[in-house]
């Protein structure tokens, strides 16, 4: 990480089919070598199965889904006097955004034996119903969060 100046925020365009910035993001963190066609057919696919299977708007159930998987808080590590300690930090507001959608991706990825439509649109549908490994995650962190909710005073 740069000490110097923050790192530009690059501009992400919204999507050509819902005009959403948020689908956007998240095909591209679907994307692999950039291959972006393909990552749009993945993600447009698991939106077409989500909808066929539980007869709801889409877009209404990933956003549900994204809304279920974002954290609030998160641990960091900081080093004091030769211990380190895990942190407990809220999280701002586009790490949230970001978080969510890695770890969907990443827990669709993680699901076995079938198309990568497949397995995403099981995991929006398990992540709108409150389910699904990427809302394991989020419960995870906030565990590991209130475990050591002791060390929030070391907050710099």
């Amino acid at each position: 990480m740069s000490r110097k100046n923050r790192a530009q925020t690059r501009e992400v365009l919204p999507d050509p089919i819902f005009q959403d910035v948020v689908v956007a993001k998240c095909v591209n963190a679907i994307m692999k070598d950039g291959k972006k066609s393909v990552a749009e057919k993945i993600f447009y696919g698991a939106l077409q199965r989500v909808e066929s299977k539980t007869g709801e708007e889409p877009l209404k159930v990933f956003k549900k889904a994204l809304s279920n998987i974002k954290p609030a808080v998160e641990v960091k590590s900081r080093r004091i006097g030769g211990a380190t300690y895990q942190i407990p930090v809220e999280v701002r507001n586009n790490r949230r955004q970001s978080l969510a959608l890695r770890w969907l991706r990443d827990y669709a990825r993680a699901r076995g034996g079938r198309t990568m439509v497949e397995k995403l649109s099981d995991e929006i549908i398990d992540a709108s119903q409150g389910r699904g490994g990427a809302v394991k995650k989020r419960e995870d962190t906030y565990k590991m969060a209130e475990a050591n909710k002791a060390f929030a005073h070391l907050k710099w």
